[in-house]
């Protein structure tokens, strides 16, 4: 579904005017047609611009599933910025290394939530380029988004911003976990950011009908893109949820008669063992997309007889490549869904490096929709995207006779929890500075809730009394919660090749 509007503003523009008395967005008692959508967007463009927002500067957003992330977002493509999502798992200290190397002068971030007021947390005297923080209320009216929306005025400004964008500025700047522990920005720009989606918008057949419920977090390439773009494209009405409850999910596709619903697998399996499923009438729902995850081949057949979705795909990307890679189609059996990828969406080609004799390689894709690079990152930015113009996932897999692509293992021992990519350098990196611990090495283990999750392997430095409540808690401190191990064991020493490095796989065996 590719047109020749290539740019963010240029989109919400055609939709508000096509679909203008439309509902775009259903968040709690807050509801926005498309016409509506786009007074908030420009409102908010226009306050960015006052308090000083460059075209081209980066605005981040710490935040969960709120209307106010829907706006905030497209306010700082409208004014010409760069959107940077920071994850809502994310410490004071992770959000603060990425707030850092982004310079952005302004960060949009939820007040208390669940409990918690990180923002309250952050270190501004480290973060001199941080002029601004507007805070949105969620669980109390400790907010000044009011406020901050209020003093837009310039809405002429605001259009000059707009129409100044172009097809391959930067529209954002996702960040993923690298081998090295330390993170890495993911350049994609607004002709990028509209193309992927579209296809993969394209392959679940969403139009404006639709009513999308929005489980995948915003901060997260499928809750952005796959959730906010694809709708603002298709005219399909967004509803978000704050955080996962299966019974609320419930509730919401009968209340709303959703239709689109995508998620990782353990999102299906709850809703489909839950004891009140038979209270709610889930007969809308038709189209749904898992991933992220092995399925089993029974999920699959569940969710089209038990649930009744009459289109259930698996897909596979990565942020490198926007978020989007392959996908199966709406005529795949459930086979094919269940066991693999499927085959290239957005233009994208597929290759697999070096193939071994059973055709298992290395997973290459190429295309108009590969990263623009990695953020002040030309040497990982070259050892990631070749010459050639061909992106090596770190993937391995391989494309069967029909052209499905099928992931078998990680070149790089990621592993995925509950949705979310995991990298055991940076956790081994965290539990190298707790006192007491000589050397430490992760690897992710089947969790039957979240898929895979951490488990530590520390030795100890002589003397030292540690136990595994203080490893996890003293991770727990310093990292996500999703990357926090759930399980320690203790060796005396880490088996090693004769080149001194840690032998995963004789780890696993040891499970």
């Amino acid at each position: 579904m590719k047109t020749d509007l290539r740019t963010i503003p240029q989109v919400l523009d055609r939709i508000a005017d096509q679909f203008a008395d439309h509902e775009a967005l259903i968040a709690g008692d807050r509801r926005l047609t498309f016409a509506q959508l786009r007074r908030e967007v420009r409102g908010a463009a226009a306050a960015m611009i006052d308090l000083g927002v460059a075209a081209g500067d980066r605005v981040a957003i710490w935040s969960p599933n709120t209307w106010h992330w829907v706006v905030a977002c497209l306010a700082t493509h409208y004014a010409g910025g760069v959107v940077v999502p920071l994850n809502t798992r994310y410490t004071a200290g992770e959000a603060a290394d990425v707030l850092a190397r982004t310079g952005a002068p302004l960060l949009v971030a939820a007040g208390e939530f669940l409990g918690a007021d990180k923002t309250a947390n952050l270190d501004r005297t480290a973060l001199p380029d941080l002029r601004h923080i507007v805070r949105v209320p969620i669980d109390k009216d400790d907010g000044n988004w009011a406020e901050f929306v209020a003093r837009g005025s310039d809405l002429d400004a605001v259009e000059r911003r707009a129409a100044a964008v172009r097809p391959d500025d930067v529209s954002d700047i996702l960040f993923t976990s690298g081998t090295t522990g330390r993170s890495k920005g993911a350049l994609c720009a607004h002709r990028q950011s509209l193309d992927a989606p579209a296809a993969w918008a394209a392959c679940g057949q969403v139009t404006s009908a639709d009513r999308y419920l929005c489980i995948n977090p915003f901060f997260h390439n499928f809750g952005y893109k796959a959730g906010i773009l694809a709708c603002l494209q298709t005219g399909a009405t967004l509803i978000p949820q704050l955080t996962f409850d299966p019974e609320k999910a419930m509730a919401a596709v009968a209340e709303h008669r959703i239709t689109v619903l995508p998620g990782p697998p353990t999102i299906y399996q709850s809703l489909l063992d839950h004891p009140r499923r038979g209270d709610y009438d889930l007969s809308s729902l038709r189209f749904a997309v898992t991933g992220a995850a092995t399925i089993p081949v029974v999920l699959i057949e569940r969710m089209q007889s038990e649930l009744d979705i009459d289109i259930v795909l698996t897909a596979y990307g990565l942020t490198e490549a926007s978020g989007f890679g392959t996908m199966c189609r709406p005529d795949d059996d459930a086979v094919t869904v269940a066991t693999t990828c499927g085959r290239p969406i957005a233009d994208f080609e597929l290759r697999i490096d070096n193939p071994a004799d059973d055709g298992t390689g290395e997973v290459l894709l190429r295309g108009p929709n590969v990263m623009l690079g990695y953020l002040d990152d030309p040497e990982a930015t070259a050892n990631t995207v070749d010459a050639d113009g061909w992106l090596h996932t770190g993937d391995v897999g391989r494309v069967d006779e029909a052209g499905n692509l099928k992931i078998t293992d990680r070149l790089k021992d990621m592993y995925i929890c509950g949705g979310f990519n995991v990298y055991p350098a940076e956790i081994e990196q965290v539990l190298a500075r707790l006192d007491g611990v000589a050397e430490a090495a992760v690897i992710g283990v089947p969790d039957e809730r979240l898929g895979e999750v951490g488990k530590a392997f520390v030795v100890k430095l002589p003397g030292a009394e540690l136990d595994e409540a203080a490893v996890i808690a003293y991770t727990r401190e310093h990292l996500a919660n999703f990357k926090t191990p759930r399980s320690v064991a203790f060796l005396d020493v880490l088996p090693r090749n004769p080149g001194g490095k840690v032998v995963k796989p004789q780890l696993r065996e040891s499970i």
